[in-house]
């Protein structure tokens, strides 16, 4: 099974890493670079993640991406943990940090690795790059993934209009319109929840038409 996660996360306190929007291009600064290289590597180094260049950006403060999870027989456990081991004979621990081979695992990862580069290059070793938390969305049908993909792509050329620039000119109502849509998502009524045997999502753009709207409204959102 193969399930679409996507994710948005900030920097802390929302500074302009990672380069700056010119003409409704986003053009990467060293350290943005470095995000880039460490997101894609990650699908390098972990068998359970699929990663896909259309469904990801990287902007002055912020990133935007579509984590695809893999999961088959041989993984442990529904999430990927690893069994409860017990202390000295007593009741079993709860695991610390992430579960193994999740999203969380994964997001901890990336964010780890693009610190260190990022703290390495400047010369400031311990410093915050990334806020602590992230969003992320389960999607349901192929309506919301392309919705997404689209918000991804068209993310530069609608940073004026960005909740996470501190220069925006207004709100996005694109944005404002997806993120209903994964609110009702989120709720589907009986009649729309998938029914047994239908097509799974598909982990490749597939162009369609543009949708009149598309996330924006609350920390880390879309």
């Amino acid at each position: 099974m193969i399930t679409p996660n996507p994710v948005t996360i900030c920097t802390h306190a929302r500074a302009p890493l990672f380069g700056r929007v010119v003409d409704g291009e986003m053009v990467l600064n060293a350290y943005g670079t470095i995000v880039r290289e460490e997101w894609f590597r990650s699908a390098e180094i972990r068998a359970e993640i699929e990663l896909f260049p259309d469904e990801f950006v990287v902007m002055p403060n912020h990133i935007h991406g579509i984590v695809w999870i893999v999961t088959t027989d041989d993984m442990v456990g529904a999430t990927g943990r690893s069994p409860l081991q017990r202390a000295h004979g007593h009741a079993p621990l709860p695991p610390h940090g992430p579960a193994p081979r999740s999203l969380g695992s994964f997001i901890a990862g990336f964010k780890s690795a693009v610190t260190k580069r990022i703290n390495a290059r400047r010369g400031t070793p311990g410093a915050c790059v990334w806020q602590r938390n992230y969003y992320e969305h389960i999607i349901r049908n192929d309506g919301a993934l392309n919705a997404i993909r689209r918000y991804i792509i068209d993310n530069p050329l609608r940073w004026h209009l960005d909740r996470y620039n501190p220069d925006a000119t207004g709100p996005d109502p694109q944005a404002r319109d997806l993120w209903r849509m994964l609110q009702t998502d989120a709720h589907p009524r009986p009649a729309d929840r998938p029914r047994r045997g239908a097509a799974p999502l598909r982990p490749y753009y597939d162009p369609a038409p543009r949708p009149e709207n598309t996330p924006d409204d609350q920390e880390d959102r879309p």
